[in-house]
């Protein structure tokens, strides 16, 4: 679907930030999946989406620093200790010129760069200051999964609540499954006007945010709206080493079915 853009004008830049600490996956951005590290992967298909402008990696770590020189990407070291990687965002924003802010996760790799035109399109056609996307959930184990976030929202697209639980509960079905057109994923990834960024990261952590250790509940607890679109494309999130054999698998069909020789 194309959308009319209120205002071609904003410019967009997508940060992706990439931390070499984690306390599930030390070092993920520099997982190597088909000759690649996971960091290459992200950005690269940042990069081929039409609707954005610039695209850069914000890290901590030198050795990222580097992969990312070596592929020819954009990168930018901050070395202060940012909350999350909201605040990371908005501190490259502080330092840059440009009218929106996409925050995409270093762990997840789109699988097709028009995942982000989804998010981008349709917010620069709304009067939304912060949106996000979702996808139908289509596994019972992923509806389970703390590590899978989920999201609900109102009759016009905003965010009522994003949970590690599977929400909402459907209390009559004892097998407690995913329903198609209830359930959804919530992606990472946030796209933010350059005020709502600024104000977003001047707040203090809330208390929503602290207990399901996610960010955007800071927006939700201070009355900022999200406004979330539907995405039907495919992504993989790595979590924790025990991902990375299915991740490897996905991309090796995505890779196949697109003719592309692999390592």
């Amino acid at each position: 679907m194309h959308w009319d853009r209120a205002d071609v004008k904003r410019s967009v830049t997508v940060v992706i930030p990439a931390r070499y600490g984690s306390s599930r996956f030390p070092g993920k951005p520099l997982v190597q999946l088909l000759g690649k590290p996971m960091i290459q992967h992200v950005y690269e298909q940042a990069k081929a989406c039409r609707a954005v402008n610039d695209v850069l990696v914000a890290t901590d770590d030198e050795r990222i620093k580097s992969a990312v020189e070596r592929f020819g990407g954009q990168v930018l070291m901050m070395t202060e200790p940012y909350r999350t990687g909201t605040d990371r965002v908005a501190a490259v924003a502080d330092n840059r010129t440009g009218d929106c802010f996409v925050d995409l996760q270093g762990d997840e790799i789109l699988l097709h760069p028009d995942l982000i035109t989804d998010l981008v399109e349709p917010f620069l056609a709304s009067d939304a200051t912060m949106g996000t996307l979702k996808r139908r959930i289509d596994s019972d184990q992923d509806f389970h999964n703390p590590g899978v976030v989920k999201v609900t929202t109102d009759r016009e697209g905003y965010a009522l609540y994003f949970s590690r639980a599977p929400i909402p509960l459907v209390r009559d079905d004892p097998k407690r499954a995913a329903v198609p057109g209830l359930h959804f994923i919530h992606l990472g990834l946030y796209i933010y006007t350059r005020e709502t960024l600024q104000r977003l990261t001047a707040l203090p952590t809330g208390t929503l945010e602290d207990a399901e250790k996610l960010e955007q509940l800071r927006a939700l607890e201070n009355g900022i709206r999200i406004r979330v679109w539907e995405t039907a494309h495919g992504s993989l999130r790595i979590d924790s080493p025990e991902d990375v054999p299915g991740a490897l698998e996905q991309l090796r069909t995505r890779a196949t079915g697109l003719g592309i020789t692999q390592p």
